[in-house]
C-alpha cells in the first residue's frame, strides 16, 4: 500500500515538472516571437517551497478521493454481494420449484398413462363382455329362448343382462338334462315331412314317432329333423310311452342348423373312378400282370409234373439199353424236360464232359420258355407304384389349384384331388406288392424245374455208364 503511495506521488511530481517545463518552453517560444517584458528574478527556494506545497495539497486530495472511492467500492461490493446471494436464493428456490413441478408432471404422466391402461382395459373388458352376451343370446336363442334379442333386453344394464342370461341358461341346463317328448313334425327317409311325437335326449339325440313311421333322428339343417337309416322303431315308440328300452340305438349330434348326410358306400369302380385315369391304368397293369402269372403257372406247372414221370420210364429204358424206345418216350412226353433228356440220349455214345454241355445248352433253350412272361411281371410290379406316385402329384396339383382359386373354406372342394392323390397310391402298392410277389416265386419255382431237368439228365447218362460198366464186366 505504501508503494502504490509513493508511485502516486512521484506520478504527480513529474506531471507538476512536466507541467513547468511546458510554461518555460511556451514562454521562450513567446520571447522569440516578440521581446517578453521584463520578468522579476524567481527565488528558487521560494519556488520549490511553493511546489512542495501544492504536491502536498493534491495528495491529500487525492488521497481523500482514494479513501472515499474505496468506501464507495467497499459499499457497492456489499451491496453486490447482497444481491447475488438474494439471486441465488431466489435461483434456489426457482429450482426446488422446478423439481417440484417436474415431479408432479411425472406423476400426473405416470396417472395419465395408468388411466389409459386402465381405459384399454375397461374397453376390452367391454369387448368381451358384449361378445359373451352375444354367444350366450345365440346359444340360448338355439334353444327357442329367444327374448335376447329385442330392444328391452338391450336396454339393461351388464348386471341385469347377466342375472337374466344366467337364469336362462339354468333353465336351459334343466330341460337340456332331461328326456322329454315334443310335438314336432320331422322328414321320413322318401322325403316326405310329417308331424308327430318328438323325443329330445337333452339336445344330443332325438327320436320320432309319427304313426307307423318312427326312429332314430338326425339333423336336417335349419332346426329340422329326419329319420336316419337305422330300424329302431320300436325303440322310439317305446321312449314316446317313457318306457326304458335295454338297447338304445343314437345319432349324437351338436347343432341342428347343419344337415348330416349319410356317408355313401364306395364300391370297388368308385374307388377307381375316384383315382382317375391314372388309377385306371395301374388296374390294367394288373389285370394283365395276373393273366401272365396264370398263365406262367400253368407252363410252370406242366413242366415240373412231367419231370418225374418222364425221369422213371426213360432211366428204366436206358438201365436195359432200349435207347430208341427211351427217345420215343421223350418224344411222345413232349415238354421242355422230354427235349432236355432226348438230347442227353442222343449224344450218350460221346464223352461224359461232351454230353454235359450238350445238356446245359438244352436247358438254356429252354429257358426263354420257362421264363416267359417272367420279365413282363417284374416290370409291371416296378412301374405299378411309380405310377401311384404319378396320380399323388397330380392329384395334390389338383389340391393346390383348388386351394388357389376358391381357397380352404369348404373341404369338399379339395377332396377331389385328395382322392387321386391317396387313391392311386393305394391301387399302386395293391397292384405292385402281388406282382412283385409272384414274380419272384414263379422265378424261383422256374429255376428249380431248371435244376430238377439237369439232374433228371445227369441221372440218365449216370445210369448209361452203369450199364455199359456192367456190361463190360
Amino acid at each position: 500500500m505504501m508503494m502504490k503511495n509513493v508511485f502516486s506521488k512521484l506520478a504527480y511530481g513529474l506531471l507538476a515538472l512536466q507541467l513547468s517545463f511546458a510554461v518555460v518552453a511556451q514562454d521562450q517560444a513567446d520571447s522569440e516571437q516578440a521581446p517578453p517584458p521584463p520578468v522579476p528574478a524567481a527565488d528558487p527556494r521560494q519556488a520549490l517551497t511553493d511546489l512542495q506545497q501544492a504536491y502536498q495539497k493534491e495528495y491529500a486530495f487525492l488521497t481523500a478521493q482514494q479513501a472515499d472511492l474505496r468506501n464507495r467500492v467497499g459499499a457497492f461490493e456489499q451491496r453486490a454481494q447482497r444481491e447475488v446471494n438474494q439471486a441465488e436464493t431466489r435461483i434456489d428456490a426457482l429450482q426446488g420449484a422446478i423439481v417440484g413441478l417436474q415431479s408432479r408432471g411425472d406423476r400426473i404422466n405416470d396417472l395419465l398413462t395408468e388411466a389409459e391402461r386402465n381405459i384399454v382395459s375397461i374397453e376390452d373388458n367391454r369387448g368381451t363382455l358384449d361378445a359373451t352376451f352375444q354367444q350366450a343370446s345365440a346359444t340360448l336363442e338355439q334353444q327357442g329362448l329367444e327374448s335376447f334379442a329385442d330392444e328391452n333386453f338391450a336396454q339393461l344394464d351388464d348386471l341385469e343382462k347377466i342375472d337374466q342370461l344366467f337364469s336362462a341358461a339354468t333353465q336351459s341346463i334343466a330341460e337340456l338334462g332331461s328326456v322329454r317328448a315334443l310335438p314336432g313334425k320331422f322328414y321320413l327317409l322318401d322325403g316326405n315331412e310329417v308331424e308327430g311325437t318328438i323325443v329330445r335326449a337333452g339336445n344330443i339325440a332325438a327320436y320320432g314317432v309319427s304313426g307307423n313311421n318312427g326312429g332314430v333322428l338326425a339333423p336336417a339343417g335349419e332346426g329340422r329333423f329326419k329319420l336316419w337309416d337305422v330300424a329302431a322303431q320300436d325303440t322310439a315308440q317305446a321312449l314316446v310311452n317313457g318306457q326304458r328300452p335295454d338297447k338304445l340305438p343314437i345319432f349324437l349330434f351338436e347343432s341342428l342348423n347343419k344337415p348330416i348326410e349319410e356317408s355313401e358306400k364306395r364300391g370297388l369302380l368308385d374307388t377307381i373312378n375316384a383315382g382317375g385315369p391314372i388309377a385306371w391304368i395301374i388296374v390294367v397293369l394288373g389285370i394283365i400282370a395276373l393273366l401272365m402269372a396264370l398263365l406262367r403257372i400253368i407252363f410252370l406247372r406242366s413242366a415240373s409234373s412231367s419231370t418225374s414221370s418222364i425221369l422213371t420210364e426213360v432211366s428204366r429204358l436206358v438201365k436195359e439199353g432200349n435207347i430208341t424206345n427211351a427217345l420215343e418216350a421223350c418224344k411222345r412226353r413232349g415238354g421242355a424236360t422230354g427235349r432236355v433228356m432226348a438230347a442227353a440220349i442222343r449224344n450218350l455214345e460221346r464223352d461224359r464232359e461232351h454230353v454235359e454241355d450238350i445238356v446245359s445248352e438244352a436247358i438254356l433253350h429252354e429257358n426263354a420258355h420257362l421264363n416267359r412272361f417272367g420279365s413282363v411281371i417284374m416290370i409291371i410290379a416296378a412301374v405299378a407304384p411309380l405310377l401311384g406316385l404319378l396320380g399323388t402329384v397330380t392329384g395334390m396339383i389338383t389340391t393346390f389349384d383348388i386351394i388357389t382359386e376358391f381357397g380352404t373354406g369348404d373341404p369338399k372342394l379339395l377332396s377331389g384331388g385328395i382322392s387321386i392323390a391317396l387313391i392311386t397310391t393305394e391301387v399302386g402298392l395293391a397292384v405292385a406288392i402281388p406282382a412283385l410277389i409272384m414274380g419272384n416265386l414263379l422265378s424261383g419255382w422256374a429255376e428249380s424245374i431248371k435244376d430238377s431237368m439237369e439232374k433228371a439228365a445227369l441221372r440218365v447218362i449216370n445210369t448209361e455208364q452203369e450199364r455199359r460198366v456192367l456190361a463190360a464186366g
